[in-house]
């Protein structure tokens, strides 16, 4: 029987790895002290998430798209400097045939919307879309010189079943429009009938803010199904809007999905630092849009999973979308297998 001071048990979600394509990557644009010559073909990971309280399943980034004309004319010149690239398995393949991506996905949260994060949206009709403020602005409008219109989709993303998450309070780590010569992507409020929508689902939409984790660096954290179980982390400097997750899986486990805050662990890990190179226009540039504020969200992390391995209170595996290493030792936690 509960007693008045007994305490809610505490929510847990599980999470599998999923195929999303791959791409190449030439190692010189990525990391510092890099062969010049050294391609990469890397995985662009997805995960499936599954929420037993509701048995909603929440999908992670959707990878690389299945048909490559679906891309625009800009972007699919960018993507011919990533070849090889391989389409399959895609996301939709890796879910099959135990969920169908048609009946049985009920959400989808990208951490970012580059043309290897978006994947195939038409194959989730019954899924909300969930993005970093921003987005839908980014996608219209493009984010400045090195990021313009051209190398987005406007109509990537359903337009009746998308959210962005609130905008992240002010006074937090904001990125300056004169500084990157152009606006910053504005929000976009979203409709009652996709909120209805959503929080008919999802009670907990209701109430997204964003705030501090106790015992956790995380200055934005939104509690997604407002149970503890999954966080949606701010992680700026990669690409406006850039979000992560963090979930937890156990008592003292989690896992941190890592998307592009870098791309080669080894970053993570103080082996290797950002790379920088010359960006066509009589500058310097990095594959993140705001590389000092790329370093202070992985300076963030890397010092907090230090920090818990050292203290023991929890054990935080981290996991980035780009991983060929982690995704050749870990096949057996792919769908439906769990990490």
């Amino acid at each position: 029987m509960a007693t008045s001071d007994s305490k809610p048990q505490p929510a847990y979600v599980t999470v599998s790895a999923l195929d999303g394509g791959h791409l190449t990557l030439p190692e010189r644009l990525f990391v510092t002290d890099a062969d010049p010559d050294k391609r990469s073909t890397v995985p662009s990971l997805a995960f499936l998430i599954q929420h037993p309280p509701t048995n909603l399943n929440l999908v992670f980034d959707l990878g690389v798209k299945r048909d490559l004309n679906g891309y625009t004319a800009a972007q699919r010149i960018h993507i011919a400097q990533r070849q090889p690239v391989l389409v399959s398995p895609d996301v939709a393949t890796s879910l099959g045939p135990l969920l169908d991506p048609a009946r049985d996905i009920d959400l989808v949260i990208l951490s970012h919307v580059h043309w290897d994060h978006v994947g195939t949206s038409s194959d989730f009709p019954a899924a909300t879309f969930a993005v970093g403020s921003g987005t839908l602005d980014l996608l219209k409008n493009g984010g400045g010189p090195l990021y313009p219109a051209e190398l987005f989709n406007d109509d990537e993303l359903p337009a009746l079943r998308t959210v962005e998450f609130p905008p992240v309070p002010s006074g937090g780590v904001d990125y300056d429009a004169e500084e990157h010569e152009t606006r910053v992507p504005q929000h976009t409020p979203v409709s009652p009938d996709t909120l209805a929508n959503l929080t008919s689902k999802l009670p907990a939409a209701a109430s997204w803010s964003w705030h501090p984790i106790d015992g956790f660096p995380f200055p934005h954290a939104l509690d997604f199904f407002g149970d503890g179980s999954l966080y949606v982390i701010d992680s700026p400097g990669h690409l406006y809007a850039h979000v992560n997750l963090l979930a937890r899986l156990g008592e003292r486990r989690y896992v941190y999905l890592g998307g592009d805050c870098c791309h080669d662990p080894r970053i993570l890990a103080g082996d290797k630092d950002i790379a920088i190179y010359p960006d066509g226009k009589g500058g310097v540039r990095s594959v993140h849009i705001d590389t000092a504020m790329a370093r202070r969200t992985l300076d963030r992390l890397a010092a907090f999973t230090h920090d818990a391995a050292r203290v023991g209170e929890v054990e935080i595996e981290v996991v980035v979308a780009h991983d060929g290493v982690w995704r050749e030792l870990n096949r057996h936690r792919f769908w439906p297998g769990r990490l």
